[in-house]
């Protein structure tokens, strides 16, 4: 495992615990978002890697995946 942070999502009028935990393995580009994310999720994914890009950070090579726990919420 590359990094682990926590986050929060709203349940209503609770914020919930997320832990975002994220891997970066030799292989093929590819960037994985799992955990059921909904689609507002998928779509950030390609936000956020053109405006790091855009901020002259470099991706990482490889394989990333990204996985979002407790994936019912």
């Amino acid at each position: 495992m590359l990094a682990r942070i926590f986050s929060a999502a709203l349940w209503g009028v609770e914020a919930l615990r997320v832990e975002v935990e994220v891997d970066n393995s030799p292989g093929a580009f590819l960037t994985r978002v799992v955990g059921l994310p909904d689609a507002a999720v998928r779509e950030s994914l390609h936000r956020v890697s053109t405006a790091l890009q855009n901020a002259g950070f470099r991706a990482p090579t490889g394989r990333t995946t990204i996985n979002l726990a407790p994936a019912a919420l």
